[in-house]
């Protein structure tokens, strides 16, 4: 069997490598640079591409940081989040060229723990839906999925082992889906969200791109600033399996997939039983409409008011829109609406550890649209930490994700039942 590029190594094996001095980081970074001439072409990826500034910060990593715990370890960032040393336009127009002062916190954790940055991955409009270039590595006439297009995509296309992206509703777990890689997103607050270009202030969450399940764990103790943890401790889940939960939303075949994933899990040892998600939580996700839209349009009432004109025709009549026909008292009733579906959590998780549901309809449609964000709106109100997992695949060989979702607060136990998951998944 032969062995892998230097580019296609997991996070975790760059940084024992380079620990080990059986490689360095500057050499990581060649391979993914040598990558990145392969296929970005094709897949467009990246809004910014910083060779020389990667050759330079891995090249300290090598004098002084060979022992950090993403030491080598190539990342992309959404060109939704600041970086000092690389413009950043918000898949805007209005902001190309745009250059912050200062990295946001997530890239400034992300450098002191050893990861060298690449470049600004593709994002849609303001994090939003309408799309950027970015293609699907796996078929360019099919969409990567949105908004953090440019991140799933590069980890998939073995560009990088990392990237960072966000979440308002479905950004991070759905293109995780389409691209077939491992994406996360933790409880609300877990990552600090200063120097990220807010959407909606009660959604916003850095998401996380990668190959592997411990590569997510390890970031995410970089992410909050915290020392390297042991790896979780696999182990066979109690899984609540939202069966035919939005079946009536998916692709031909998909919840056929999903019962057999679950089955599968069964078998392998997992302790899985139906949960119904009922009336208490179907409802919401018209009220993440109403929340998100909202606090939209507040958030971008500078380019509204300035920059009308430049703005797409997919935003203006889609969030835009929504947000000015919420009235203040409704966006009230839907925030307390989110509160009194989050104490109701309990009954969801009530003799389970994780819940399993679909990430996305089905594998990634034809086109740029970015996809069908209904599979994560009811999980992105409840606050619930979500791993997409790369367990299946659709009638045209193309990945399907699995989301994986546990309490606030229970990463833990969510990364560890995951990576049991991927252990003893579908082949």
């Amino acid at each position: 069997m032969t062995a892998p590029r230097l580019n296609e190594l997991t996070a975790t094996e760059v940084a024992h490598r380079v620990a080990r001095g059986e490689t360095t980081a500057r050499a990581v970074i060649e391979a993914c640079l040598e990558q990145v001439a392969r296929r970005e072409a094709e897949v467009m990826a990246f809004a910014h591409l910083d060779a020389e500034g990667a050759r330079a910060a891995a090249d300290a990593t090598d004098r002084h940081g060979a022992t950090m715990p993403l030491a080598g370890a190539g990342l992309g960032v959404k060109d939704i989040i600041d970086t000092a040393d690389m413009p950043t336009g918000y898949g805007s127009p209005i902001h190309q060229g745009h250059q912050p002062s200062a990295d946001a916190a997530c890239v400034a954790l992300a450098r002191k723990a050893g990861a060298t940055v690449l470049g600004k991955t593709v994002t849609t409009e303001f994090a939003n839906i309408h799309p950027g270039p970015t293609r699907n590595p796996h078929d360019a006439t099919r969409t990567p999925g949105g908004s953090s297009s440019g991140s799933a995509a590069a980890v998939a296309a073995m560009m990088l082992p990392l990237a960072l992206g966000t979440q308002t509703t479905s950004s991070t777990i759905r293109p995780a889906s389409f691209c077939g890689v491992v994406g996360f997103v933790p409880s609300l607050g877990e990552i600090p969200l200063s120097g990220v270009r807010t959407a909606a202030q009660s959604f916003d969450r850095i998401g996380v791109f990668a190959r592997s399940v411990a590569d997510i764990a390890s970031a995410f103790d970089a992410l909050r600033g915290l020392a390297a943890s042991a790896a979780p401790e696999p182990f066979a889940p109690r899984i609540g399996y939202c069966r035919g939960h939005l079946a009536e939303r998916m692709d031909a075949g998909t919840a056929e997939r999903m019962d057999a994933l679950a089955l599968h899990l069964s078998r392998a040892g997992a302790n899985v039983s139906d949960v119904s998600v009922g009336p208490t939580f179907v409802g919401l996700s018209q009220t993440h409409q109403a929340i998100s839209s909202f606090e939209f349009l507040r958030n971008f009432t500078y380019e509204i008011e300035h920059h009308w004109s430049r703005i797409s025709t997919t935003l203006r009549e889609g969030r835009i829109a929504h947000g000015r026909a919420c009235s203040h008292a409704e966006y009230r009733a839907a925030l307390q609406q989110a509160i009194e579906a989050r104490a109701a959590i309990g009954a969801l998780f009530e003799g389970r550890d994780v819940l399993l549901a679909a990430a996305a309809a089905g594998e990634a449609p034809q086109g740029s649209a970015t996809g069908d964000f209904q599979f994560c709106a009811i999980w992105t109100v409840l606050g619930l930490p979500a791993l997409s997992l790369p367990l299946m695949s659709g009638p045209h060989g193309l990945p399907i994700g699995a989301q994986l979702l546990a309490r606030p607060g229970d990463e833990a136990k969510l990364l560890a039942a995951a990576e049991w998951m991927m252990r003893h998944g579908i082949g």
